[in-house]
């Protein structure tokens, strides 16, 4: 049997061929070179598998960025393990439903948070809770130059798991997507075509976080199929990134990252000298932006669009029109089309729901077949919930969502959890969650509460209580309290009228 693990894709050029040259540099560390990258991998695999980390069982991670997380992820990979990265916003809470949910047989928190979340994944039977902190102290990385550098890579099939990556859920439920080495290497391959990757001539600026498809995925894989070089920042922080930006020649970004760029008066072209491709997504870019940033930088961003269901769907081209408010055409491989509520296919230019189908698109979700079931046609095209319009070229447009999903940032926030959390605050009847245009976020969460006249309340009264509950991108960064909220004949709230109301909420 062929071994289809997603690391010895890597492995078979990167890893072997690039010798001295620097996988990841970080300010600070002492470069990741490609030539150590096995070994580090290798003896990582071997401490995973001391603890039993057998393959098909989950590691959960919630840890700050840095070279050890990427060689954490590879030696998951390595192991035949399901990686499940999580953001390292969430609260408490937030955490004990996923480790409940996944059942893992191993939790890397970080060390400042692992005396008081141990107790918790004890309680949930998690068999290890270690961290990537310093050495002896319950670390991973404690006995790691001992170990074995060479322990054989897991033989995978193609459609076995390679991570489960939680998205939030409309019912407050996050629903655990599950993605396969095939996926994800096919989406990588398609990418790396698509986007003229330039192997080792190619140095990535990289300033996203890894909990996520587009830092961990999409960005990092095309460096390791190229065995090209990332400057591995910690965060984003916008001079950092202008002074990285004239040793690098591709950055990958959200809508953010540019509007900040555009703000910073010291940013001009000069600083793109070498740059040959700037990428957005995770959230819909602004025309104005698009605009503004040609004609400061000089260079046209490639805006793209996907989900954490599918990877990579659909990209402006390399060469050809990148049209602002577009995100361009179905990827090599990947297929899609626009259709109505009940799946039939719509003429070019009719609005619809885009439904995808290919390599790309995940497996499922995680102990959740109804869920899944509901979320794909008869046909085995998978229904993405984002309206869509196409041109007679194929190219599509994303006009909207049909479900409630709020982009603030690059994260997704769906409105029901946070309105659940709400709801529970002592004096409040009920609440409407929503987002409005924010010029540096995409989106920025309001809330629309209506108390129950049992106390006052304000804005603070909403928001202190959220604090210890959602992650920060989650919580509402303007409350409104109202008498009523708007409802149609049937009872529904108006959530179209309330982000109508509230559009001008961060017009300052």
């Amino acid at each position: 049997m062929s071994n289809d693990n997603l690391y010895l894709r890597f492995a078979k050029d990167a890893f072997t061929c690039a010798g001295d040259r620097p996988f990841l540099l970080c300010p600070g560390r002492d470069p990741v070179l490609y030539r150590d990258l096995d070994a580090a991998c290798g003896r990582m695999q071997s401490r995973l598998q001391a603890l039993d980390v057998d393959p098909g069982d989950r590691v959960i991670v919630q840890v700050q960025k840095s070279p050890e997380a990427v060689i954490l992820y590879l030696a998951c990979l390595r192991a035949g393990a399901i990686y499940i990265p999580l953001n390292t916003a969430y609260t408490p809470t937030e955490l004990e439903y996923f480790l409940g949910d996944a059942q893992p047989q191993l939790f890397v928190c970080q060390p400042q948070h692992v005396d008081d979340l141990k107790p918790m994944a004890m309680r949930l039977q998690t068999p290890h809770v270690l961290t990537l902190g310093d050495r002896g102290d319950g670390s991973l990385l404690d006995g790691l130059d001992e170990a074995d550098p060479r322990p054989a890579v897991v033989a995978r099939d193609g459609d076995d798991l390679a991570a489960i990556l939680y998205t939030s859920g409309t019912t407050g439920r996050s629903k655990g997507a599950m993605l396969s080495h095939a996926n994800l290497k096919s989406n990588a391959e398609a990418l790396y075509d698509y986007w003229h990757w330039q192997g080792e001539r190619d140095v990535l600026l990289h300033a996203l976080p890894i909990f996520h498809v587009h830092g961990l995925f999409v960005a990092l894989h095309l460096a390791l199929l190229g065995a090209s070089t990332v400057r591995f920042l910690p965060r984003f922080d916008v001079r950092q990134l202008i002074d990285e930006l004239p040793h690098c020649t591709v950055m990958m970004g959200v809508p953010t990252f540019y509007t900040r760029l555009l703000d910073d008066d010291s940013f001009d072209a000069g600083q793109c000298r070498n740059m040959r491709l700037f990428i957005a997504g995770s959230a819909p870019l602004l025309a104005e932006t698009h605009q503004a940033f040609a004609a400061r930088s000089g260079h046209t961003i490639l805006e793209r669009y996907g989900m954490t269901e599918t990877g990579m769907i659909t990209s402006n081209p390399y060469e050809g029109e990148r049209r602002a408010g577009t995100v361009g055409f179905a990827l090599p491989g990947v297929q899609v089309r626009v259709a109505d509520e009940q799946g039939n296919l719509l003429p070019h230019g009719e609005t619809g729901v885009l439904e995808v189908t290919g390599p790309n698109v995940f497996k499922g979700y995680w102990r959740m077949p109804e869920k899944t079931a509901s979320e794909f046609r008869d046909d085995g095209w998978f229904i993405t919930g984002d309206l869509a319009t196409m041109d007679d070229s194929g190219r599509v447009t994303i006009v909207g969502r049909s479900k409630d999903l709020i982009i603030s940032g690059g994260y997704n926030v769906y409105p029901k959890e946070i309105e659940s959390e709400i709801d529970a605050i002592d004096g409040v009847r009920e609440s409407a969650v929503v987002g409005v245009a924010h010029a540096d976020f995409g989106e920025g969460v309001i809330a629309v509460v209506v108390p129950d006249g049992s106390r006052e309340i304000g804005e603070s009264d909403i928001q202190l209580p959220l604090r210890d509950r959602l992650a920060r991108f989650k919580q509402p960064k303007r409350v409104y309290i109202v008498d009523e909220l708007p409802r149609n004949t049937m009872g529904k709230v108006q959530k179209a009228q309330l982000r109508e109301t509230y559009k001008d909420s961060f017009a300052d």
